[in-house]
């Protein structure tokens, strides 16, 4: 019986350890990261591309400490994060609550500008709706008008132009189609439109032509009737 005690006292003496071990190897693991530590993780993951991982560090972050001095620069990561995955809607949602936020925040340029990529990224072909080109050329339009001298309005400047020339493609495809439907008058309409909006963008001579054409085939059809 002795014996037995024995054992079981030196068992314990052994597990004991151990034990004691493993509860502070648990509590080290559900310790909760700094906003330090977070930022840091997920600049890490942000740094090689891996952004979703990187989104949930940002957010984690966010969300336990709203008012670290860590947090604005969180927020404004997530909507980078977002952008680079190519989730350009969530995206310019948080880059539009960044910017409601924080309207004097030294990064609002940077910002307008990133919300203008949001939707010129998402462009369309010539033959679908240039709703995302009118909201980006908006977009940069408000950048260079709030910050004329940043270098973010120089770039602005040039994404406008490839706006443009989507937009008078867009109207000289328009047009062509109606002609080719025979629908001259309204062909005519668009083309007048590109050259009244678009004049210097390439489309001009196509417009003319095409405008030329369709007046032909009117009084054509005009002398016929």
């Amino acid at each position: 019986m002795i014996s037995i005690i024995k054992r079981l006292v030196l068992v314990c003496i052994f597990i004991m350890p151990l034990i004691h071990g493993c509860a502070h190897l648990g509590d080290s693991e559900n310790a909760e990261e700094t906003p330090s530590q977070l930022m840091k993780e997920g600049t890490r993951k942000y740094g090689k591309g891996y952004y979703s991982r990187a989104l949930t560090s940002y957010q984690k972050l966010k969300d336990r400490y709203p008012y670290s001095k860590y947090a604005t620069k969180a927020e404004l990561r997530i909507a980078d994060a977002h952008f680079f995955n190519g989730e350009y809607d969530e995206a310019l949602i948080v880059y539009k609550e960044f910017e409601k936020l924080h309207p004097k925040n030294k990064n609002i340029p940077y910002v307008l500008y990133q919300k203008g990529l949001c939707h010129f990224n998402q462009m369309s072909t010539i033959d679908r709706d240039h709703t995302h080109s009118l909201r980006a050329k908006k977009e940069f339009e408000r950048l260079i008008h709030k910050f004329p001298k940043n270098k973010y309005a120089d770039q602005s400047r040039i994404k406008i132009r490839d706006c443009y020339i989507k937009l008078a493609k867009y109207e000289l495809y328009v047009g062509n189609y109606y002609f080719k439907m025979g629908k001259f008058e309204a062909a005519i309409n668009r083309y007048r439109y590109l050259l009244e909006n678009y004049p210097d963008l390439g489309q001009a001579h196509d417009a003319l032509e095409s405008m030329r054409k369709c007046k032909e085939k009117l009084a054509y059809e005009k002398d016929n009737s």
